[in-house]
C-alpha cells in the first residue's frame, strides 16, 4: 500500500520551562481549551515566572501549543498539577502525557512521591490523560471528592475530585523509559 504523501508531517513540539513573556500566550491557550477554568492573564504570568521550574510549555513552530501549571505542595513531597492545556492543533500527539513525563523528571520534582490534581467527574479527557499517565509510569491512581460543589463552591462549580498518583522512584522511572 503506498504511503499517503499528502498528509503533513507533524514534528514533535519542543518542551521547555516557561518565561514570564509567555504569560499572554499561555492565557490565550487556556482560554481556547474549554472546559478549562480561565485564570487572569496575570495569574498565568505569575505561574510562568514564579513557578517555572514546575510548569511546562510545549512549543511548535513558534506557537505555544501545550501548557502544564504545577507546583510542589509546601511541606509535602507532592507535586500538584493545576492545569493541562493542549491546543486543538496539537491534540492526538500524546502531548499531555509527554509534558507530564517531562515534568516529573525535573530536578524541582525530585522529592515528589505523589502527583496530585483535581478533576470534575464529567471531564473525560482529563480522566483519560491521568489514567494513561499512571499506567505509563506504573503508578496507582486513587481519587476522592475534595472541593465540593456546595461546601466549597457555593453551588457554582462541580465537585473537584482529588486524584493522587503514586510516582516511581527516579531509578525505576529511568528503567521504565
Amino acid at each position: 500500500m503506498p504511503k499517503d504523501t499528502d498528509k503533513p508531517r507533524t514534528r514533535a513540539p519542543r518542551l521547555r520551562k516557561p518565561l514570564a513573556t509567555d504569560g499572554a500566550d499561555i492565557w490565550a491557550l487556556v482560554k481556547s481549551c474549554k472546559p478549562l477554568d480561565e485564570n487572569s492573564m496575570y495569574a498565568n504570568l505569575i505561574q510562568a515566572d514564579h513557578f517555572r521550574d514546575t510548569c511546562v510549555v510545549a512549543e511548535l513552530d513558534g506557537d505555544i501549543v501545550g501548557w502544564i501549571s504545577g507546583h510542589m505542595i509546601p511541606a509535602r513531597d507532592e507535586l500538584f498539577v493545576w492545569q493541562v492545556a493542549v491546543s486543538p492543533k496539537a491534540r492526538g500527539l500524546g502531548l499531555g502525557k509527554t509534558m507530564l513525563l517531562d515534568l516529573i523528571e525535573r530536578d524541582a520534582c525530585d522529592g515528589a512521591t505523589h502527583l496530585k490534581t483535581t478533576i470534575t467527574e464529567d471531564n473525560a479527557a482529563s480522566w483519560a490523560l491521568f489514567r494513561s499517565f499512571a499506567r505509563a509510569i506504573g503508578g496507582q491512581l486513587d481519587d476522592v471528592p475534595h472541593f465540593e460543589r456546595d461546601a466549597h463552591f457555593d453551588g457554582h462549580h462541580d465537585t473537584e475530585h482529588m486524584v493522587t498518583i503514586t510516582l516511581p522512584e527516579a531509578d525505576a522511572l529511568i528503567r521504565a523509559a
